[in-house]
């Protein structure tokens, strides 16, 4: 059992008959009242976000996992495929478990998260960020440069992200895989 001072994002939890990965947390102390933590909860086996609000020194009941290195292989309809690291055994985890599978590359590395007990995974991290090549877009307009202008261009693994309008087919881009957006572009 833990308590609501060790809240931290990437804890899994037990809560309402399901197990939880808190995404965000912030703990709250008004000036009048009890201190509370906000989090947001992502469910490990549907994919639903929720909001909740823990009271100070609730009592929460964690799952202990292990964390293991893959290597993504490759998709097949809604089923990706990984194998270990260390022991190059392969698994097959469905596409709702993952947070941004648009923006896996074959040959990736990512973190996946099992559930200790019962050597279930549970979740697949992803890098904080991706290099990705974009396969298409538009044109730029010169002179059509206002503040924070984007397009829309399609990168390798066939994910749509909005980029500035100086990003041409051929670049090569980094990616957010939390948010999905362009951070800069990758000169080699």
């Amino acid at each position: 059992m833990a308590s609501t001072s060790d809240i931290r994002n990437g804890l899994c939890i037990k809560f309402n008959h399901d197990i939880y990965k808190i995404i965000e947390f912030l703990h709250v102390k008004p000036g009048k009242g009890p201190a509370f933590v906000r989090t947001k909860l992502k469910s490990l086996t549907t994919g639903k976000v929720l909001d909740n609000t823990f009271s100070a020194g609730h009592k929460i009941e964690d799952v202990r996992v292990e964390t293991h290195k893959y290597q993504y292989l490759y998709a097949e309809g809604d089923m990706f495929n990984f194998m270990h690291a260390e022991t190059f055994e392969q698994i097959a985890l469905n596409k709702n478990i993952l947070d941004a599978p648009d923006l896996l590359k074959e040959g990736e590395n990512v973190m996946v998260i099992i559930n200790a007990e019962t050597e279930a995974p549970l979740s697949v991290d992803m890098p904080p960020s991706v290099i990705l090549e974009v396969t298409y877009a538009e044109p730029g307009v010169k002179g059509n440069t206002a503040t924070n202008a984007t397009k829309p261009a399609t990168v390798e693994t066939g994910a749509s992200v909005n980029v500035p309008l100086f990003i041409n087919e051929g670049d090569k881009i980094k990616i957010d895989t939390a948010t999905g957006s362009y951070q800069e572009r990758v000169k080699e």
